[in-house]
């Protein structure tokens, strides 16, 4: 005899089915990318969104294009940079010096060795 705590006719999980008149899917559209290794991506689309001109493949990593005879190539990383090196692209050495000098001299008037 089944205990009295089961709910008869349902399961764990079970929700009632969503009738189909009450959503309509946006129309959509496939396009397919290929990657240097012959990897062939679709995705589907909306009609009124713009196609990225790369796509990375999810099989493989490297970028993929729409041109199955003519993939794009790896992108090269840009090198890492330091901090200092962002900021000589900033400031000149003239500038550099010029700051220097100001920060030097705005803690010294704060340390009282003027």
């Amino acid at each position: 005899m089944p205990s009295g705590n089961v709910i008869r006719g349902s399961r764990i999980g079970g929700a009632p089915e969503r009738p189909t008149e009450r959503y309509e899917p946006a129309p959509r559209r496939a396009v397919t990318y290929w990657c240097r290794n012959d990897h062939a991506t679709e995705i589907r689309l909306a009609l009124d969104a713009e196609e990225p001109a790369v796509w990375d493949c999810p099989r493989c990593g490297l970028p993929a294009g729409q041109d199955a005879q003519n993939p794009p190539g790896r992108t090269r990383p840009e090198p890492y940079k330091t901090h200092l090196a962002y900021v000589k692209e900033r400031r000149t050495p003239e500038e550099g010096e010029a700051l220097l000098a100001e920060a030097l001299a705005a803690l010294r008037r704060r340390r009282g060795r003027e």
